[in-house]
């Protein structure tokens, strides 16, 4: 027996964490005017790059149940699943998943299914499944990594940093006329994941160099006690500013370490480039 950990496409999942353990993800929808692809499809240069030349934002949509239903059914039967799901506050996604489980246990019921809500996304769910995957390499059983991880989601911090309100305002998700004040003044949005895994403004912001700043603050708001735990960060085309930020949070924090990647399509759509993410435990 082996347990299974599956994801979905508002993960991003860094490659020292993948290699690790075979995790499965199954892709999200993202849907420009004339083109539809699965979030696993699309290059992120090609993505960014169609955005620039239509001025559209594409939406996004959540995985069917039965594309969770044929993920399901590809893993051997005697392999439990542990499905840790992109935030059911922001996306059917968990639901879907939820559906699937129900439907193949209607023909399979000694199958051991487990959907987690992560209430959380990106670099959170990075951050949970690397809980999980040293759990595994522990020994721990299904129902410990269950058990333990749906307490790992209640400490979960995610906060946000958007370099630009662009992709908020194309979203439709700012008022257009709002949003060019804040532009002309400069502001930038701190947010964070709220505890039902909403997407919430903490702080607002003047200046890029100040927003970094209180963005890096904020951690301290959340943990003193860094020597244990990991902190995962995720950029939207903006490498070299994702790791001079992060130099900046290991220069400040005692983190034991710390993972980095690119967000993916999902949730570059939402954040536009520039934006920064990162996850770990409170206190």
């Amino acid at each position: 027996m082996e347990i299974q950990l599956m994801t979905d496409g508002g993960a991003d999942i860094p490659v020292r964490i993948s290699s690790l353990r075979d995790i499965k993800v199954v892709p999200l929808y993202i849907h420009f005017k004339e083109d539809h692809y699965k979030s696993s499809e699309i290059e992120l240069a090609n993505f960014f790059q169609k955005i620039r030349e239509t001025g559209e934002l594409p939406r996004s949509s959540a995985p069917s149940p039965n594309d969770f239903y044929e993920a399901y059914k590809q893993v051997d039967p005697n392999n439990p699943i542990i499905m840790l799901s992109l935030s059911k506050a922001l996306s059917s996604t968990y639901d879907n998943a939820v559906a699937a489980k129900t439907m193949l246990l209607e023909e399979e019921p000694n199958r051991r299914i487990a959907v987690i809500n992560t209430k959380t996304a990106s670099c959170g769910i990075a951050l949970l499944l690397h809980e999980s995957v040293k759990m595994l390499e522990h020994q721990a059983s299904f129902e410990e990594i269950v058990n333990h991880i749906e307490e790992r989601v209640e400490q979960t911090t995610t906060l946000f940093v958007l370099k630009s309100l662009d992709n908020l305002i194309l979203g439709g998700r700012l008022d257009k006329v709002k949003g060019a004040i804040a532009k002309t003044l400069n502001i930038k949005l701190l947010m964070r994941a709220s505890s039902e895994g909403a997407i919430e403004v903490s702080e607002k912001v003047r200046g890029e160099k100040k927003s970094i700043r209180r963005f890096i603050e904020q951690i301290g708001d959340y943990t003193r006690n860094m020597e244990d735990k990991i902190i995962t960060l995720t950029h939207c085309n903006a490498e070299e500013h994702a790791k001079g930020v992060l130099a900046e949070i290991m220069d400040k924090y005692s983190f034991k370490d710390s993972y980095i990647t690119e967000t993916g399509p999902l949730i570059s759509t939402y954040g536009g480039e520039g934006a920064l993410v990162i996850s770990f435990f409170k206190d």
